[in-house]
């Protein structure tokens, strides 16, 4: 066999292992490591392989950002910031037919200005939000959809785990993708919005009302969230002003954090080790995804794949916008059987080759940028899309009183939200853009 035949090869491979409910970092670094041997025919350039990318993997600078905005996550949530960001969400909407649901996705985009997964924002506006959700009579499906589709601004509103991660694949400003984020993450919290609004009219009977709160009262809870702006502002702020990089703003901000949650008691010995060991198992997890990745491109790049991949698409001659309509489309299928992380370590050092030679009337830089933004939108479609989403199945297994199918039929409204945004920063990339032209 060729190389360029192994290389092809090893993907049905992958899968099968995959399917077979292998950790996929697990089957990427078996895979990877096989690969490399049949390729060279010796053991040592496989075994030295493993010396070297283990050591750059586990000491790189850029991805010591991961642990950070993982640890200001679960410092934020001891500081009472989630409850803070709800409560002050809900004083303002919450007298309205749907409001309580729209307050939890307001929440949701606010957590996730100090949070960068997903499945975390998720599963902790959960905890605050469902007990209120439940009290006003929302019904179960629409609550727990509701929440899995604000979780996913998580990983699209700066700090995003997953922006680093493509950051550091393709070589971009990590700084630069956080600031073509804060548009479309603004686009998904309002889009979300209006499809609770649609959803309530069309199924008055999945949300009750509530009574008004004095204002008084609004302005009281809404003085409540300045850890969070505080927080936010000093590490965007700082990052975009040059006063540190975007790793030093991640310590900055765990620290913050961490002293706000001190304050106000949520912080003690306990839950201080208690959070250590769960950004250490958090963080452990990505980078063994990330070493298997690292070992299976470094696989996929010897054997010529990516480069014989993007000259054989751009040969084919379809327009740049049809190539990129379907990569999307298979991320929308890989989302149904794979988490986001894997995917983007997986997909994005084959994709990323063939857009970068396709002319959408960018520049290489704009590109790469606009694509990772679109990317992680889809990517987060499919952290919610029916049968496999894995926001589902987090906010699933905190209500086992509410039937997965329910939550399924209501998650559908938000996925068509989410179509539609995808068409929307496709048809104009200057939406995306917007932002880093104006302060670039």
């Amino acid at each position: 066999m060729s190389n360029l035949e192994i290389g092809l090869t090893s993907f049905p491979l992958l899968l099968v292992l995959i399917f077979l409910r292998i950790p996929i970092g697990l089957a990427m670094f078996l895979v990877g490591l096989g690969g490399l041997y049949f390729l060279t025919g010796s053991p040592n350039i496989a075994l030295a392989k493993l010396k070297t990318e283990t050591y750059s993997t586990f000491s790189s600078y850029s991805l010591s950002i991961v642990p950070m905005f993982l640890l200001m996550g679960h410092f934020a949530t001891l500081g009472g910031m989630s409850q803070a960001l709800f409560k002050a969400a809900e004083s303002f909407l919450g007298h309205r037919r749907g409001g309580v649901a729209m307050a939890a996705v307001g929440a949701c985009a606010g957590f996730g200005a100090i949070c960068g997964s997903s499945l975390a924002t998720a599963a902790t506006m959960s905890q605050v939000a469902l007990p209120e959700l439940r009290r006003y009579g929302y019904s179960g499906g629409f609550s727990t959809a509701t929440l899995a589709a604000g979780g996913t601004l998580g990983i699209l509103i700066p700090p995003s785990v997953i922006l680093v991660i493509y950051a550091i694949l393709t070589e971009q400003n990590i700084a630069k993708l956080f600031l073509a984020a804060f548009i479309p993450g603004i686009l998904a919290a309002v889009g979300y919005m209006i499809t609770i609004s649609i959803y309530v009219r069309m199924h008055p009977d999945a949300a009750g009302v509530r009574e008004p709160i004095p204002m008084a009262e609004r302005f009281k809870a809404l003085a409540n969230v300045w850890p969070v702006l505080l927080v936010f502002v000093t590490v965007v702020g700082g990052i975009y002003l040059g006063v540190f990089t975007p790793t030093e703003g991640a310590a900055v901000g765990a620290a913050g954090t961490g002293l706000i949650a001190l304050a106000n008691g949520g912080l003690t010995k306990v839950t201080l080790i208690e959070s250590f060991m769960a950004t250490a198992r958090s963080t452990a997890m990505i980078f063994f995804i990330v070493l298997g990745a690292g070992f299976y491109n470094g696989f996929l790049a010897l054997s010529q794949v990516p480069q014989e991949l993007s000259n054989y698409v751009v040969g084919l001659g379809f327009s740049p916008w049809i190539i990129l309509i379907i990569i999307l489309s298979l991320y929308l299928i890989f989302g149904c059987v794979m988490d986001s992380l894997s995917m983007i370590l997986l997909t994005i050092p084959i994709f990323f080759p063939i857009i970068s030679n396709l002319d959408f009337g960018l520049t290489l830089e704009e590109t790469a940028i606009w694509f990772g933004i679109i990317v992680l939108i889809v990517v987060e479609v499919g952290l919610i899309t029916p049968p496999v989403g894995m926001n589902l199945f987090v906010i699933n297994s905190m209500d086992r009183l509410t039937p997965m199918i329910e939550t399924y039929k209501a998650v559908l409204y938000f996925v068509a939200s989410d179509v539609v945004r995808v068409i929307v920063l496709i048809a104009f990339p200057g939406i995306t853009l917007f932002l880093l032209r104006l302060l670039h």
